[in-house]
């Protein structure tokens, strides 16, 4: 009862406190049916709750619910609970039952589990879950199971799940202090208000000067704008500029053109091209213009159309046959 909670996120604290409030009803039912104390399962669900808020950051949120029941289920008070227990005529069935049989019982109608979740919660295998569900049913006089007090045996708990006051799962969230400490006045909901209220360093305090880095700095921007006059200085009064170094550009100054001698020019004779000989006399053969049209007369000496002149232009809309039909009087 006495577990430290771990700092959470708002987002986190936000959402395990949305858990927590919809699952504390059931389990409030199930921890008192067990136990048939309702102060003792109360403080056993304080317990379970305190305890899984400090490790719920640290388990996927898909694991909750299994991970909240198995805190429960292994709670002392709730595994093995103190003979001396109160309840409802209704429900007097269930003192008849084993602690564990009881259990299993109420995971199943009071906890809405299934069968292979309460299994997995109680260590247990899916039939040995199963046989303790078969003892915990009701059977009539001839020893056979009464599935009609089954029925209304899981109506009464439903019943008193919807009937619980709102006043009993308030006083769930309510801070329980330790005995040798000072009364903590913030809820296990919540962060702790020491954690909200206090100061924040503030950015930059305590922090040396880089003085080491300034100084270097400085000294080569000293050296640099002293280089930058120097030359501006040595341009300005005539100074000659260093020589470059081998295979490095250096600006000379403009550049100078000087014309030729025309007595140092070579004089070559031009060369006659290979072919010149065969040129000359295809150029002079007189059928040289009968040769160049001998596709021409090949095609017509085969029999082909004469083209169709394309010189003159051509109507864009053929006229009627009866167009050409006209005659004229002579006067």
């Amino acid at each position: 009862m006495t577990a430290a909670t771990a700092p959470v996120s708002s987002t986190a604290a936000g959402a395990l406190s949305a858990f927590l409030r919809g699952v504390e009803r059931r389990a409030l039912v199930v921890a008192e049916l067990q136990c048939g104390d309702p102060a003792v399962a109360e403080q056993a669900l304080v317990s379970v709750m305190r305890a899984f808020a400090g490790i719920a950051s640290d388990v996927p949120m898909a694991q909750w619910p299994d991970r909240f029941w198995i805190l429960l289920a292994h709670r002392t008070p709730i595994r093995q609970p103190a003979a001396g227990g109160h309840w409802p005529p209704a429900l007097a069935h269930l003192p008849a039952l084993s602690p564990p049989v009881r259990l299993a019982l109420l995971l199943r109608i009071g906890g809405g589990l299934d069968e292979a979740a309460a299994a997995q919660i109680l260590d247990l295998p899916v039939a040995d879950y199963q046989q303790a569900l078969a003892e915990a049913c009701p059977r009539d006089a001839q020893g056979h199971p009464d599935a009609g007090a089954w029925r209304a045996l899981a109506e009464q708990v439903q019943q008193r799940l919807r009937e619980l006051p709102l006043s009993r799962l308030q006083r769930l969230q309510q801070p329980v202090a330790t005995p040798t400490a000072p009364a903590d006045t913030a809820s296990w909901r919540t962060p702790h208000k020491a954690d909200a209220t206090r100061p924040r360093p503030r950015r930059g305090a305590g922090r040396r000067v880089p003085w080491k880095g300034l100084l270097i700095v400085g000294v080569t921007v000293g050296v640099l704008l002293g280089g930058a006059a120097w030359w501006k200085h040595a341009r300005e009064g005539g100074a000659a500029v260093p020589t470059a170094p081998a295979g490095a550009l250096v600006d000379t100054g403009p550049v100078q053109v000087e014309a030729l001698p025309a007595e140092d020019l070579p004089v070559t004779a031009p060369a006659d091209p290979p072919h010149a000989a065969a040129d000359a006399a295809m150029l002079a053969d007189p059928d040289l213009a009968l040769a160049r049209d001998a596709d021409l007369y090949a095609w017509f000496a085969a029999g082909g159309p004469v083209p169709v002149d394309e010189s003159q232009p051509q109507p864009s809309r053929p006229e009627p046959a009866t167009a050409g039909l006209e005659t004229s009087t002579d006067e």
